[in-house]
């Protein structure tokens, strides 16, 4: 029974994760939320193979203690890590690094971006790493995004979303780190975009949608085949193929729900 632990369960793509890998009943499905009580959606799946644990990605104690609560019903392994958690932050998505009026709020912003999507992500991934180490398939995915790629950044000129976009530029170096040192045990470590994906949750502000709007036509520039978001589920399809058919010779690379350097 392949195992499945899955970091920010709670909505948008970690549902959709949850969702789509625990409709096979021989999996057996975590879902790690930072409350579980407003987790409605994951919750309402009151599938028997999906476990929902509590804990903060930026809490490595509280991460431990889930470690060993899926090791109690694993026997003591884990097959996947899917990291999936991660800040957005979108009260200044539409800044640039010179677009803060206050330089505090700019390091707050920054700080707190890699707090969670960089040392969440390894805080994270040592807290399962014994139990990986005892699985079978060996497989750690990052969720990452286009918008960490320098090329893409650099032909759009999109350069807003900065504090986002760096980290996730970091956590991908943290990714190489851990398949720098662990392919010789037959990890695949893996940072992979979920492409551009509608997770939107309530109408967005009048500065969210113009940010939002220069970003698809620079998009369009970029990539004339673009049409726009995708939802969730095509998203976590897509992905799914991608992390079934990576092997230990792709430990290390960022890519797509492609499969490739397509971030659109």
């Amino acid at each position: 029974m392949p195992s499945y632990v899955i970091t920010g369960a709670s909505r948008g793509i970690g549902f959709e994760f949850v969702r789509q890998i625990s409709e096979d009943e021989n999996n057996t499905v975590f879902g790690i939320v930072r409350n579980p009580a407003t987790a409605k959606e994951l919750t309402s799946l009151k599938r028997p193979n999906v476990h929902v644990l509590k804990s903060d990605v930026t809490d490595h104690r509280g991460l431990s203690a889930a470690a060993a609560e899926v090791a109690k019903i694993t026997g003591g392994s884990l097959d996947y890590l899917i990291n999936n958690a991660a800040a957005v932050n979108d009260e200044f998505a539409h800044l640039t690094l010179t677009g803060f009026e206050d330089q505090d709020v700019l390091a707050q912003s920054l700080r707190g971006m890699f707090n969670v999507n960089v040392v969440g992500v390894v805080f994270t991934i040592n807290a399962f790493l014994p139990l990986l180490q005892k699985g079978s398939v060996k497989k750690v995915i990052t969720i990452s995004s286009g918008v960490a790629d320098l090329d893409l950044t650099v032909t759009t000129g999109i350069a807003a979303s900065a504090p986002y976009s760096i980290s996730k530029a970091g956590v991908n170096l943290a990714v190489g780190k851990y398949a720098a040192q662990f392919k010789s045990e037959g990890f695949i470590f893996l940072a992979l975009s979920p492409g551009l994906v509608d997770t939107s949750t309530k109408p967005p502000t009048p500065e969210e949608l113009e940010g939002y709007k220069q970003m698809i036509t620079a998009f369009k520039q970029y990539d004339t085949t673009f049409e726009g978001a995708i939802t969730p589920e095509q998203s976590v399809k897509m992905q799914l193929a991608v992390i079934n058919n990576v092997t230990v010779k792709d430990t290390g690379a960022f890519i797509s729900h492609h499969g490739d350097k397509r971030w659109l």
